[in-house]
């Protein structure tokens, strides 16, 4: 195994390693060059969480995506079949990306473009900017090996976001709103000359041409970001916000609300991941001090996903309520309500409710409970006589949880005296 694909699966988790093995293994019965590339590549070797994994196929890459989907019981959430591209969520809530390799012509700004089959080599250097232009092979005869033919391992070494090429903005002038998101998120700087093709693709009024499906689906990355509130504020200076609504600006913006957001993003102990719509917490935060029309407006962008972030208050209030509740006094009690509780309504309980009682219970929850929960572990469990994956070591292990959970601290023994 090379040092990379060592790297590499130390910096996954289990359930992404397990989507990893089985796209390779559909990718090898197929005879198909697979390559894990953008993202996943550039936190690995950038030393930041991966949080999304992107595969790109020399090959049919949809007729592919449909057998990992079913292998995996994983659900497809978007399909581009021009381009060729499927993303998928396993049942574990892992987010990849099946893609083909891909050039890609376009005849003018926001078109969309002509799409051909490529090599790998070529499919990176048509990427966006140099760090997202990095691949690393998972093939038999070549595993490990990494691609970078725009030399994207320099840029992550100078923390430098350059653009791969000078049409990048006018091609897909959605960049202009995902370079701003990498710049906030890495701290990276932006090189010089990718400044200036910035200016003029924004003195060209690039930005108009930014379709309503593409500003959606920036929206939609941008709802998980860490930084969430330095982000909407380098897009309120950059003066694109108005692309969403004309109203999303100023006191309106709710920034005060994102920063209590992103306060308790950065408290979260490290790893843990509340999962759940966090898209229906961003919007729900957006709309809340908007005008009517506007508000209209952001429901009417994301229609397909409105009514839960409109519901989200109604929907959080009933598990308020459940919390508050005088029977919730054993650690797990609420250990066993908020591990099964959605993910964006303890979220905004975390950020709205006005309940001291309901506070110090989220609090306990993800900063006692669940490091206190993942002590357990499955081997304990099996050691115990149970076979793993059935109702019977489910049962076992919530037993031995709960016990862990209510055994009360063991006192510290007394010093012996000094005679």
């Amino acid at each position: 195994m090379s040092d990379y694909m060592f790297m590499l699966e130390n910096h996954l988790t289990s359930a992404q390693n397990r989507v990893v093995a089985e796209v390779q293994r559909v990718a090898a019965e197929a005879n198909v060059h697979l390559f894990l590339t953008g993202g996943a590549v550039r936190d690995m070797f950038g030393g930041f969480p991966i949080r999304d994994l992107d595969f790109t196929l020399e090959g049919p890459a949809l007729k592919l995506a449909k057998s990992i989907a079913d292998n995996l019981g994983a659900e497809v959430v978007y399909s581009d079949a021009s381009r060729k591209i499927t993303e998928l969520v396993s049942p574990e809530g892992v987010t990849f990306e099946i893609s083909m390799a891909r050039t890609e012509k376009y005849t003018k700004t926001g078109a969309k473009p002509q799409v051909a089959p490529a090599t790998i080599h070529e499919d990176l250097r048509r990427r966006d900017f140099t760090i997202n232009a990095i691949a690393l092979s998972l093939n038999r005869a070549s595993r490990g090996l990494l691609v970078d033919p725009v030399n994207g391992m320099g840029d992550l070494q100078s923390k430098e976001i350059r653009s791969t090429n000078s049409y990048v903005f006018y091609a897909s002038p959605v960049r202009l709103l995902r370079l701003t998101r990498f710049r906030v998120r890495m701290g990276f700087t932006i090189a010089e000359r990718t400044v200036s093709q910035i200016r003029n693709a924004r003195e060209a009024q690039a930005e108009e041409h930014i379709t309503r499906e593409e500003l959606l689906r920036e929206l939609r990355q941008a709802a998980n970001e860490p930084n969430i509130a330095d982000l909407l504020q380098a897009w309120d200076e950059d003066g694109v916000l108005k692309l969403v609504t004309p109203g999303l600006k100023g006191e309106a913006l709710n920034i005060a609300t994102f920063q209590k957001l992103q306060k308790f993003r950065e408290s979260l102990p490290f790893g843990l991941d509340l999962g759940g719509d966090q898209a229906a917490v961003f919007f729900a935060l957006i709309a809340e001090n908007l005008a009517a029309k506007d508000k209209a407006a952001v429901a009417d962008l994301d229609s397909a996903h409105s009514p839960s972030w409109l519901k989200l208050a109604t929907r959080a209030a009933k598990l308020e309520k459940e919390i508050a509740a005088p029977s919730m006094q054993k650690a797990s009690k609420i250990y066993a309500l908020l591990s099964n509780a959605p993910g964006e309504q303890i979220t905004y309980l975390a950020l709205r409710s006005t309940q001291r009682v309901v506070q110090e219970r989220i609090k306990n929850y993800l900063t006692k409970h669940v490091p206190a929960a993942q002590e357990i572990t499955d081997l304990q469990v099996i050691e115990a006589g149970y076979t793993l994956g059935t109702p019977k070591f489910e049962r076992a292990k919530a037993d031995m949880i709960a016990k862990r959970l209510d055994a009360r601290p063991k006192k510290p023994e007394p010093e012996a005296e000094i005679a």
